[in-house]
Order: structure tokens, then C-alpha cells, then sequence
């Protein structure tokens, strides 16, 4: 696989620079870039792809909707950042209801391009204190747990993931090949 630029979107996640380290030990050229940069500025950079990171809030997204819509380029939305790629797609978004930081079984419903290896179940490292509740109308439902019923999905049409757990962890069971199926979404791109 060739080298790629890929750009981590900081929602300013206590594992945004986990994400970018990742990222980085798996060969990829790498930037931390706020999330209110422009649109502009991102396509100046010229990335094959962006990954927008977990955060506190959906007060503290900054553009990341605006690149959702905006920039045609793979985005993997981790945490925060699948839940705000919901939500410019109107699906609904609020808290769960078992809270912070724990292991959870996901079952792989549709072993896709970013979960291509991870089925039928894979063990992952995951906040639940907000998710996605409803599925976006554009989206198809990729993988779920006994906790949450959207812990993954993809657009469609577009090049558009999102998962609810964070594959940067060391907890997380194959997440350096959920990073690597995602640059192959982006090489083919």
C-alpha cells in the first residue's frame, strides 16, 4: 500500500493524538488539524483522506458537518465524529444508556470495506454516553452490540464510515485493520 496523506480532524478527544500516532506507526503521512479550519484549507493540503476524532461534545464540532457535506474524500468519523456524520444525514443522536469507557462485543452485521476481517464479532474499547439512535435514511447499518444498536455504518453512495468505538486503542481488537481497510477505501478512491 503507497504512502497517503490523512488528515485527523481534532474534536478535541482525549484520544485525538492516539488516533494521529496510529495512524502514523502504520506508515501513513499524518496532521492533527483543528476542526475549524476551512474547507479550503484541508483541500490545500491535499489529503486522500480524512479521519474526524472523538470529542465531548456536539457543542465542539467546529466545520466537521460542513466537511461532511462538502469535501469528496473518504471520512472515517470515530466516536463524536460518527455521531456528528449522523446527524448531517438527520439521524438522531442522544445518550446511551450504559455510559463511559468499557469493553463491548460488536456484531458485524455487513462486513464492508472498513470492517472487511472483523466479522462475525470482534471485542472494542467504547464511550456510550452519547450514540447514534437513529440510522440515517442514506446509511446502511454495519455493525451493532448488546449496548448500542448503531455501533458502525457507511453511506451508501459515498465514502462516508462511522463507528461508535475508537480502533486506536490498544483494547481494541483489530483496530490497526480497521485503519488499514479505511487507506485502502482511500488508495481506491
Amino acid at each position: 500500500m503507497k504512502t497517503m496523506k490523512i488528515l485527523v480532524i481534532n474534536n478535541y478527544g482525549q484520544f485525538c493524538h492516539l488516533i494521529h500516532r496510529t495512524i502514523r506507526d502504520l506508515e501513513m503521512d499524518t496532521s492533527i488539524i483543528s476542526n475549524t479550519s476551512s474547507v479550503e484549507d484541508i483541500l490545500s493540503k491535499e489529503p486522500d483522506g480524512l479521519v474526524l476524532s472523538g470529542g465531548p461534545t456536539m457543542e465542539r464540532v467546529g466545520n466537521c458537518a460542513q466537511y461532511i457535506r462538502e469535501i469528496d474524500l473518504p471520512i472515517l468519523g470515530i466516536c463524536l465524529g460518527h455521531q456528528v456524520m449522523a446527524k448531517t444525514f438527520s439521524g438522531e443522536v442522544g445518550p446511551g444508556k450504559y455510559g463511559g469507557y468499557a469493553e463491548v462485543e460488536v456484531k458485524v452485521l455487513e462486513e464492508d470495506d472498513i470492517l472487511q476481517g472483523l466479522a462475525p464479532k470482534t471485542s472494542v474499547w467504547a464511550s456510550h454516553a452519547d450514540e447514534v439512535k437513529t440510522l440515517p435514511e442514506e446509511f446502511i447499518w454495519l455493525a451493532r452490540s448488546e449496548v448500542c444498536e448503531i455501533e458502525a455504518m457507511k453511506h451508501k453512495t459515498k465514502p462516508l464510515y462511522g463507528v461508535q468505538w475508537h480502533p486506536e486503542v490498544a483494547h481494541t481488537e483489530k483496530g490497526q485493520d480497521l485503519f488499514l481497510n479505511f487507506f485502502k477505501v482511500c488508495e481506491e478512491y
